[in-house]
């Protein structure tokens, strides 16, 4: 499944991100493959905003499209 159709409050491990530079931005936020978050907000025909322990990041929703998850 892809983050744009996880679910608000739900909790999910990213399994794969594809493009090499958004991968790069995102461990740089802490974001990385393996990596368990929440989704915290899920705005409509907005960004999906993730909750990775303290901090929230906001992901927009064309991006969320490409990334791969796993709910857990």
């Amino acid at each position: 499944m892809t983050l744009d159709k996880i679910v608000r409050g739900q909790k999910l491990e990213i399994v794969k991100i594809p493009d090499a530079n958004i991968r790069a931005q995102a461990i740089r936020l802490g974001i990385c493959e393996g990596a368990k978050l929440i989704c915290s907000e899920k705005l409509p025909a907005g960004p999906i905003v993730l909750q990775n322990r303290m901090q929230e990041i906001a992901i927009g929703r064309n991006l969320a499209e490409t990334i791969e998850v796993r709910a857990i």
